[in-house]
């Protein structure tokens, strides 16, 4: 069973496309969500702001995010059926 946080594919791809920046700390949600609205990735953006996920990209971020589909299985899930 994974640590990672579930999150869907395109929050994860601005997550991911902010850290490969270098822009910022990751532990700075708030930069974070800046950045990936620059960037062009807006559902990562309002994900990042919206306060009940606070939590779980503060655990993610020590524990690895894993993206995951429309469903909520990522892909390792998905090839397992």
């Amino acid at each position: 069973m994974s640590d990672k946080i579930k999150i869907p594919a395109g929050v994860f791809e601005g997550i991911e496309a902010v850290r490969i920046s270098g822009r910022t700390n990751m532990l700075a949600r708030d930069v974070v969500a800046t950045i990936a609205l620059e960037l062009g990735y807006v559902d990562a953006a309002f994900w990042l702001e919206d306060k009940a996920n606070h939590k779980a990209y503060a655990t993610g971020v020590f524990h690895g995010f894993a993206a995951c589909d429309e469903q909520g299985r990522t892909d390792e899930e998905s090839h397992a059926l």
